[in-house]
């Protein structure tokens, strides 16, 4: 993929509410590639995110229809509805950010979006991540990949597909801080889900993330 003279491209895999670090890496970036003919990899954030919880982070997994151990190529990875994972994630957000002071100003908005149904992970992703975006005023044009290729040589293109690893990304020591809703009990828990800044500082998040 050529990009045009002086644009930065990121490319990277589709993430469920993507972390602190995926969007510190974005704002460094003029333009967004998301891979969509890889292969799906388990244990990674493609279905998963974490957020703050009162006894520390917590797990938010999206179920897959064949489950997490297939080789499916990602746009066609489907999700599993057999169980109400929306309407569990959602009661687990509100629990947990019920007192924060930014999620009475989203909640009806963010509630209507976990109660549409989603049949591709990839596009409840995206409808995540185009919300979140929204929310925190951040306006990076958004491709996709046309067909799959191991390396790329554009000097201007950085890929970062499965840099950012569940459980290795937390020694990233130029993360935002700010205060967060059980840090009095649980201490600060750096890179956690975007979701978890938008509630804490709402209008406030892209300029701590810059």
């Amino acid at each position: 993929m050529a990009t045009e003279a002086n644009q930065k491209t990121l490319l990277i895999e589709s993430q469920y509410f993507p972390n602190l670090f995926f969007y510190k890496t974005l704002i460094n970036h003029d333009i967004l590639l998301i891979e969509k003919y890889e292969h799906y990899q388990k244990l990674s954030f493609r279905n998963r995110c974490y957020i703050a919880g009162p006894n520390g982070s917590i797990l938010l997994s999206v179920p897959l229809a064949r489950g997490k151990n297939q080789r499916t190529v990602m746009k066609d990875v489907r999700i599993s509805n057999e169980e109400k994972w929306q309407a569990q994630h959602w009661k687990t957000l509100v629990s947990a950010y019920r007192r924060s002071p930014w999620f009475e100003y989203y909640e009806e908005e963010l509630g209507e979006l976990y109660e549409k149904p989603f049949e591709f992970l990839m596009d409840w992703n995206e409808a995540c991540f185009e919300w979140a975006n929204k929310v925190i005023g951040l306006s990076s044009p958004i491709s996709y990949t046309t067909e799959y290729s191991k390396v790329y040589t554009d000097p201007n293109l950085t890929d970062a597909r499965d840099v950012m690893v569940p459980g290795k990304e937390n020694t990233k020591t130029d993360l935002v801080q700010y205060t967060q809703v059980f840090q009095d009990r649980v201490g600060f828990l750096p890179n956690l889900s975007i979701l978890d800044l938008i509630f804490c500082e709402g209008k406030h998040s892209l300029t701590l993330l810059k």
